[in-house]
């Protein structure tokens, strides 16, 4: 039974992660989701290595980088978790759409899509589950230059 109730849990998570950038939630939801410090591998849409940051500087990276988007859509799917005691393997395939306001697009398109999958590590704490490793692996982008036209913008 204890199984079932962790997925269910890790599957929110995994909402509550996607809620950040779409809700822009950048003040109490980041440390429901992840821990502190946490590692990142974002190396297939930005040309940045993999690291491991404060939750802090974490948040104010997703600020940044979500704020000059008008909206963004983040459908994640096809959970596949394995549990270990305390820790769980999370591969889940991800769609996300982010679209920039008309004056910052201009004539050009305005959305930029990534399709792909995450594999994710989290951990049981004494709050909850919480990611410590979030990898997105890009296979399809549409667009991929508006997440440089969005941070020149801002």
């Amino acid at each position: 039974m204890q199984e079932l109730v962790d997925r269910a849990e890790l599957i929110e998570l995994l909402s509550r992660y996607a809620n950040i950038a779409d809700l822009k939630e950048f003040t109490s939801l980041p440390a429901r989701v992840f821990t502190d410090p946490l590692t990142l591998d974002f190396e297939s849409v930005a040309a940045i290595p993999p690291m491991t940051v404060p939750l802090d500087a974490y948040i104010e990276i997703l600020r940044s980088s979500f704020d000059p988007f008008l909206a963004t859509h983040h459908a994640i799917t096809g959970h596949v978790i394995t549990i270990k005691g305390d820790t769980a393997e999370i591969h889940a395939h991800v769609r996300a759409e982010h679209w920039l306001p008309a004056d910052v697009a201009g004539d050009g398109p305005d959305r930029w899509l990534v399709a792909g999958f995450y594999d994710n590590v989290a951990v049981r704490t004494a709050d909850g589950w919480r990611l410590t490793e979030v990898k997105l692996t890009a296979t399809h982008q549409e667009n991929p230059h508006l997440a440089a036209v969005a941070t020149a913008g801002s």
